[in-house]
């Protein structure tokens, strides 16, 4: 989904599309951190 946005993107130059693609990259990253948090937590449980 990502990649087909950028291209989107760079076809158009819709600013629209860009910020859809920025939110669609933030969203990607919060969620890889918070399953790095997820394995951490089962690696080393908090007591």
């Amino acid at each position: 989904m990502l990649d087909f946005t950028w291209e989107l993107f760079t076809e158009t130059g819709n600013v629209d599309t860009y910020l859809l693609f920025k939110e669609i990259e933030v969203e990607r990253q919060e969620r890889h951190l918070g399953l790095n948090d997820e394995l951490a937590e089962i690696d080393f449980p908090v007591s």
